[in-house]
């Protein structure tokens, strides 16, 4: 699951980085952090299923849950990442007149 989830973000974060009409937003960074991740769980995979072979498609509900979870939580945290990564950049200078606007 962990492997399905994080390469459905890899997807269209490219799908949206191919189709994007500027490059303020850094989609390149995205999408670098969730294709990264999805090699990571396809090596993981391929290492599982070399140590349990075809039980590897069997997963109990529980594994399959917990996996589920990992793969969102990979998901949401390179969001974060993201989002840090923009705000420090601040290519559209928002938060530099965010903040001179609060002084």
């Amino acid at each position: 699951m962990t492997l399905l989830i994080t390469v459905f973000a890899a997807v269209i974060a490219t799908v949206k980085w191919y189709n994007r009409t500027d490059d303020s937003m850094r989609l390149g960074i995205l999408c670098f952090l969730y294709w990264g991740a999805s090699i990571m769980w396809l090596v993981d995979a391929l290492f599982e299923y070399a140590e349990l072979g075809a039980e590897y498609f069997s997963p109990a509900p529980a594994d399959m849950l917990n996996d589920a979870f990992l793969g969102l939580s990979v998901v949401a945290f390179g969001l974060v990442i993201w989002v840090v990564r923009l705000l420090i950049a601040d290519p559209k200078g928002s938060v530099r007149r965010a903040i001179k606007k609060g002084s």
